[in-house]
């Protein structure tokens, strides 16, 4: 991770210092920032955890699907984008697909047959913190400019990870080992951000949020398919029932 986000660090430190002596200084804006970026440190120490004791696909749906649930409320409160009854019929297929794909509800289980109790509580945390964040980057964006915004992230990122990456020899070796999925990953996650952010300036958070879980079906379609996981009629049931979800947001939400 800390390989994976140094690049954009620095090229987009730039644009976040550019954006820092353009914007209007409030007590506000400051606490935003501040939030943003404690959000984002708390997110990086606890996806490490969630992934520590339990498998990414159970974790991962459970990140995303909590964020999927609460923002549209909270969107409602802080922003007033109201759904339609179609959109809220249609968060409730995603957020049920998603969930369901996790195992959560008992269809699949991991190899040993168990869910630790931990991976749960961290991946909810998670999604906690993706809510957070989130809702926080909606309010900044409006005054700051995504590549300056995404700085916030890419710096919280860091700092909590240098923290271990302090064994150079440690470090390195990392970099012989995976040095293709570590500039692989610096395009991508990043990336991926930066177009939701884009998205923000645009679009209505309540109705962005539920369709960025598309992301969950493209990676249930590569565990059945690539990875040839178990469960492949349930996993593509759950999906179907998630790209319906997501098909009747972005129509008629």
């Amino acid at each position: 991770m800390w390989f994976i986000t140094l690049p954009t660090t620095l090229l987009l430190f730039s644009f976040f210092i550019r954006d820092l002596l353009r914007i209007e200084w409030t007590v506000a804006f400051i606490t935003l920032l501040l939030l943003s970026f404690l959000f984002q440190c708390c997110y990086t120490v606890l996806i490490s955890k969630a992934y520590t004791y339990g498998d990414i696909s159970l974790v991962y749906p459970i990140m995303r699907g909590t964020g999927t649930l609460f923002i549209p409320f909270f969107s409602a409160v802080f922003f007033q984008e109201y759904l339609s009854v179609p959109g809220w019929l249609g968060i409730l297929c995603i957020v049920c697909g998603v969930f369901a794909i996790s195992g959560i509800f008992g269809s699949l289980r991991n190899k040993k047959g168990m869910i630790h109790p931990l991976a749960l509580r961290y991946a909810f945390a998670v999604g906690v913190c993706i809510t957070g964040y989130t809702l926080v980057d909606k309010q900044i964006v409006q005054q700051m400019s995504p590549f300056g915004l995404l700085e916030i992230s890419n710096l919280a990122c860091l700092m909590v990870t240098s923290w271990f990456v302090r064994e150079k020899a440690k470090l390195w070796r990392e970099w012989k080992i995976n040095w293709k999925p570590i500039l692989l990953g610096a395009v991508l996650s990043p990336g991926s951000y930066l177009l939701f952010l884009f998205a923000m300036t645009v679009a209505p958070l309540a109705s962005i949020v539920p369709i960025r879980e598309v992301s969950t079906v493209f990676g249930t379609l590569l565990g059945v398919f690539l990875l040839k996981e178990g469960h492949r009629s349930w996993r593509l049931v759950m999906s179907s029932v998630i790209t319906i979800g997501i098909i009747s947001l972005a129509v008629w939400g």
